[in-house]
């Protein structure tokens, strides 16, 4: 009777489609040269959005020219001018008309930029990331964000408008007599920067749910897959501690500076942020920890299993090799001076004897904790 072959049952452990994706996620996140200047395709779409503000008046507009943007430079009100899509023009537009440094424009087109500030004369830029879960493909996605500071003038550029962390800081802004309608624009600076820390956490609460099911499933040892889910997980969290630790240095440069900009009673409000962007990096230490020793357990569990069946094939070795060494001694082609050989029970003794010695040893290996 043939036996069919089932590649199925063996395949299934085999998804080209995943192979592929894992290299290509590991090259977007280690190929980052300095030395080669990443080419970024224009916005299809921008939308420019103004919150102008003071504690009795706020005004909240959708711009269809970054032209008209400008004429909240000199508004009297402090004013928070987002910009949803990056266009070169654009950017030179805004920066040229804001009195920004034109090195601010190279930062701000960039792509895959470490989180970094700068201070310059009559403004502050800072450069960082605001990262994403995706549930579908369980990985960190990220979206540069560039914030300047200038005089009533908070300007924030983003990649994509579809999404974004500020919808809480909207909502307070359209509410009347809160804290940050009465507070002016290093107030509203730091309100986006604290969202975007604070969402921070949010991202490692989705990853800490994948560690503690990835625990479970290598404590239990039953997946075959468990080493590329470890590989996968540690992968994302080098995304993640790649854009939060130059957040620490970044916030205390707005500790230290000497800008005008930055009232002295508002930095106890940075200094809040910095408390929990250390708590963070804190936190995705202990996770990476986590991991290291969720892979050491693997490998164990792995070393465990292949213990266990060489145990297995050497007892079953022992057991067989009685049996063997009777078996070629009776099976010998002389017979001289063996008179056993012709008994009436030589053969029966000798099965007997293939029997009883194995039985024996079994208690024997039973008795000493062998297994």
């Amino acid at each position: 009777m043939g036996v069919k072959i089932r590649p199925e049952k063996y395949l299934r452990y085999l998804n080209p489609t995943t192979l592929f994706t894992s290299k290509q996620r590991t090259k977007e996140i280690l190929s980052a040269n300095p030395n080669i200047i990443p080419h970024r395709e224009e916005a299809k779409e921008v939308i420019v959005s103004v919150f102008d503000y003071n504690a009795e008046m706020l005004e909240e507009k959708k711009l269809t020219s970054i032209n008209d943007c400008f004429q909240f430079k000199t508004s009297g009100h402090t004013s928070w001018i987002n910009i949803d899509g990056l266009r070169k023009a654009d950017v030179e537009a805004v920066c040229s008309h804001f009195d920004i440094h034109p090195l601010v424009i190279e930062d701000i087109l960039s792509i895959n930029q470490r989180p970094k500030l700068d201070e310059a004369e009559n403004s502050i830029f800072c450069l960082l990331n605001m990262l994403y879960y995706n549930e579908e493909k369980h990985a960190v996605e990220q979206e540069q964000i560039s914030i300047i500071l200038a005089k009533d003038v908070v300007i924030s550029f983003q990649e994509d408008a579809h999404r974004d962390v500020f919808t809480p800081l909207r909502k307070n802004l359209k509410t009347p007599h809160t804290k940050i309608r009465q507070r002016p624009a290093d107030y509203l600076c730091y309100s986006l920067l604290d969202l975007i820390v604070d969402h921070y956490f949010v991202v490692m609460e989705k990853l800490s749910e994948r560690v503690e099911e990835l625990e479970e499933e290598v404590t239990r040892g039953n997946s075959t897959r468990s080493l590329q889910h470890i590989t996968q997980l540690r992968k994302e969290l080098i995304v993640l501690k790649r854009n939060i630790s130059p957040v620490r240095d970044l916030l205390n440069g707005f500790l230290r500076t000497e800008s005008e900009l930055i009232e002295d009673r508002h930095l106890k409000y940075y200094k809040d942020v910095y408390d929990h962007i250390v708590q963070a990096i804190d936190l995705s230490d202990n996770y990476r920890d986590v991991m290291v020793s969720l892979h050491d357990l693997h490998i164990n569990n792995v070393n465990m299993k292949m213990n266990e069946v060489m145990k297995v094939m050497a007892i079953v070795t022992c057991l067989l090799a009685p049996a063997t060494v009777i078996g070629g001694i009776f099976g010998m082609n002389f017979d001289e001076n063996v008179n056993f050989f012709h008994q009436r029970w030589g053969f029966y003794t000798a099965v007997s004897m293939m029997l009883v010695i194995p039985i024996v040893m079994l208690w024997l290996f039973r008795k000493r904790g062998w297994f």
